[in-house]
């Protein structure tokens, strides 16, 4: 079965099974357990030993990006408990005095807390929903500036755990080439530019519109539901002393250290013998980034963040060392869902052989393909399979787990322009997915974090992020075809085609909310 279109079939049974029983874990277990099927004859026991020998291999070869995962849960942990979020909450209401102010400081956080999408969509929905409660903007639409400021952000920050996780599929020098797909994506990008327009020139449509009317004309911000996510859940124990500053400086010393770990890996890993503090190996800065280890160096680096961060919190009495030690297991809890869906994607990515060995699925493709002169279709096309999948799993990272390895074994390693856009569609196209699928975690936190019905979110989210999706869509379309012309000019015809589209939907839903009732402005003076 090496080597044949059997080789795609354990990914298929696990996005079909999720369609069916919602359940993402179970859905990827089981098309893993396919898949060591066939490597085992169909003996039951020897597919289970497979899987685990399959599975100690990735993870064992991804343990740096783990360990940054864990550490990355911890110091969210600690930021909460400092107070820092909500310090800046307060600090809001008393700074902002519109609507229009409240949705740019409720944005701008958003894109501020880029380290990692649980981590944002909690804390941006607790510190921000009493200050937009306070002008009446529907949950529905503080849950869309969460989600769309959650993943959109977190895969365009060179560090996060989306970068981690990402350059993890990329072979070679892995954060340079996923620092090189960033201008190339187009749905997140655009998607952020959505959400500051929208909110300046107060636009809404479809049923976002309606809820948005409900919460002006009658201050029911959840426009008739009463199914929430229950308020503890979501809510942190008040800090009243605390100080923005509790916020900043962590979040500022974590992009210090990270950079510096990578400047460090660069400049002293010897990749020959995979050994630290050997000969140098970069002659300059920029050539250090070229060089680092993505995954070593985000680990170093938030290591070294945690105990700068610890020794912070302790001098200037945000935290006891007991608070600060206790944050430890109940960071890595919150890590488990990522981790637990990385080592799954990482497993039915290796026992398909998406890079190769296994049952082999690079081969296949790459026989399947030899001689076609298609490339330029690659963009849209991923873009496209990684929506459907993404959607299905309610996973972005199980999603580019998958799909990242398969157009690197299409277009190999070299990351020119086609390879690169195809990269950032197949990314694009996964936080897609991941933003109207159901059973998304992002998505749920972000209903969670804004107390909004589950639904609601879901429902009112979609056509916002389906016009994005459309626009990125024919993008790629266009851009796949500009690729022959060179990473530069492809780039630009691919932004300008994006932005055009975009223009001209906007002066659309404009035209077509001057045609209709008008959704009245609140202030809370009166009250």
């Amino acid at each position: 079965m090496a080597g044949t279109f059997w080789a795609f079939v354990p990914a298929i049974v696990a996005i079909l099974l999720a369609l069916i029983t919602k359940q993402v874990y179970i859905s990827l277990f089981f098309g893993i357990f396919v898949g060591a099927m066939f490597l085992a004859g169909g003996n039951p026991l020897e597919a289970i030993g497979t899987i685990y020998t399959v599975m100690s291999e990735k993870v064992g070869g991804n343990v740096s990006i783990v360990a940054f995962l864990v550490i990355l849960g911890i110091l969210v942990v600690l930021m909460q408990k400092s107070g820092g979020s909500q310090a800046y909450g307060r600090w809001a209401a008393r700074k902002i005095r519109s609507e229009k102010g409240a949705l740019a400081a409720t944005s701008a956080l958003g894109c501020v807390i880029f380290v990692d999408d649980y981590f944002n969509c909690l804390t941006v929905g607790s510190v921000m929903r009493p200050l937009t409660d306070k002008y009446r903007v529907s949950r529905s639409k503080l849950a869309w500036i969460i989600d769309s400021t959650a993943a959109p952000v977190c895969i365009i920050a060179p560090i996060s755990s989306w970068a981690a996780a990402v350059a993890g599929e990329l072979e070679g020098n892995s954060l340079t080439a996923f620092m090189a797909t960033i201008p190339f994506n187009v749905y997140a990008i655009l998607t952020i530019i959505m959400v500051f327009a929208f909110c300046a020139l107060k636009l809404d449509f479809g049923k976002m519109r309606k809820h948005e009317y409900i919460a002006k004309t009658t201050g029911d911000l959840n426009a008739g539901s009463t199914d929430l996510p229950a308020e503890e859940e979501v809510a942190f124990a008040p800090k009243p002393n605390a100080k923005v500053q509790y916020l900043l400086i962590p979040v500022v010393v974590l992009i210090l250290c990270c950079i510096g770990g990578m400047i460090y890996t660069g400049f002293f890993y010897n990749w020959d013998t995979g050994v630290l503090g050997s000969e140098l190996q970069s002659a300059n800065v920029i050539e250090a980034f070229s060089n680092c280890d993505a995954g070593l160096s985000l680990a170093i680096g938030s290591t070294v963040a945690l105990i700068l961060i610890g020794i912070y919190y302790m001098i200037t009495k945000a935290l006891s060392f007991k608070e600060i030690t206790e944050s430890f297991t109940q960071g890595f809890k919150t890590m488990v869902p990522a981790i637990l869906i990385l080592t799954f994607a990482w497993t039915l990515s290796g026992i398909m052989g998406a890079k190769g060995g296994y049952l082999d699925a690079q081969g296949f493709v790459e026989k399947s393909l030899t001689g076609l002169d298609l490339n330029w279709l690659f963009p849209a096309v991923f873009f496209i399979l990684a929506c459907g999948i993404a959607f299905s799993t309610g996973t972005s990272w199980g999603t580019f787990g998958v799909l990242v390895p398969l157009a690197t074994a299409i277009l190999g390693t070299k990351m020119d322009a086609i390879t690169l856009m195809t990269i950032s569609a197949t990314l694009g196209g996964a936080v897609f997915g991941d933003h109207i699928s159901p059973i998304s975690d992002t998505t749920i936190l972000a209903s969670a974090g804004a107390n909004c019905n589950h639904v609601n979110h879901v429902n009112t989210q979609l056509p916002y992020a389906g016009l994005i999706a459309i626009i990125a869509c024919v993008s790629y379309l266009v851009g796949g075809i500009a690729t022959s012309l060179g990473t530069v000019v492809s780039a630009l015809i691919l932004w300008a085609v994006a932005l055009v589209l975009f223009v001209c939907a906007t002066l659309v839903i404009k035209q077509m909310n001057k045609n209709r009732e008008a959704v009245p402005v609140y202030t809370p003076t009166e009250e």
